[in-house]
């Protein structure tokens, strides 16, 4: 079995195996058509929200889609960089791969957490717990990145306070 696969990386594989598809259906879907779209599951709590509550023009609502549509492509364009990036095994193996899966971490959790919100104040309950699933996959793998990149720090400090210690005598040890 391979052991050059850190947690993060394998997580973050299954995460952009998720919403490249997902989002990039989405995003066509809106480019194809941005009112319709507008107006499907995965954005009515946006289309509703800038319909009902900030009462926005044909043309305004369709510049909300087209931004929507981008922020979706943009997150899936990271995802898509991150998995090239770990085809590299050199590159796997160092993490070199966390900071463009960090970029696609922030830009789906801000678009889901407003999604989320929207959803929330239109009363749409679906919508509301689409969104509220993909943020908690997104936090959750942003959690896992935060305390395995942190580990590799821990270790090489308790190494040097192995080191630092005489090997012979134990701290509480009576003379």
């Amino acid at each position: 079995m391979s052991t050059n696969w850190r947690i993060s990386s394998f997580s973050g594989a299954l995460l952009a195996a998720y919403f490249i598809p997902a989002w990039t259906s989405i995003a066509l879907q809106i480019i194809d058509s941005p009112v319709r779209s507008l107006y499907e599951r995965p954005s009515v709590s946006i289309g509703f929200f800038i319909s009902d509550h900030l009462h926005l023009s044909g043309m305004a609502s369709v510049r909300v889609a087209w931004l929507l549509a981008l922020v979706r492509i943009t997150t899936v364009a990271f995802f898509a960089l991150y998995l090239a990036m770990l085809a590299s095994r050199p590159v796997r193996e160092r993490g070199g791969g966390d900071e463009t899966l960090g970029m696609a971490l922030v830009l789906g959790s801000v678009l889901s957490f407003v999604s989320m919100l929207a959803a929330s104040l239109v009363g749409e309950a679906e919508a509301l717990r689409l969104h509220a699933t993909e943020l908690l996959m997104l936090l959750g793998i942003g959690i896992v990145l935060l305390v395995e990149g942190a580990a590799p720090g821990m270790v090489e400090a308790r190494d040097e306070a192995r080191v630092d210690a005489p090997v012979g005598e134990l701290s509480l040890q009576q003379p």
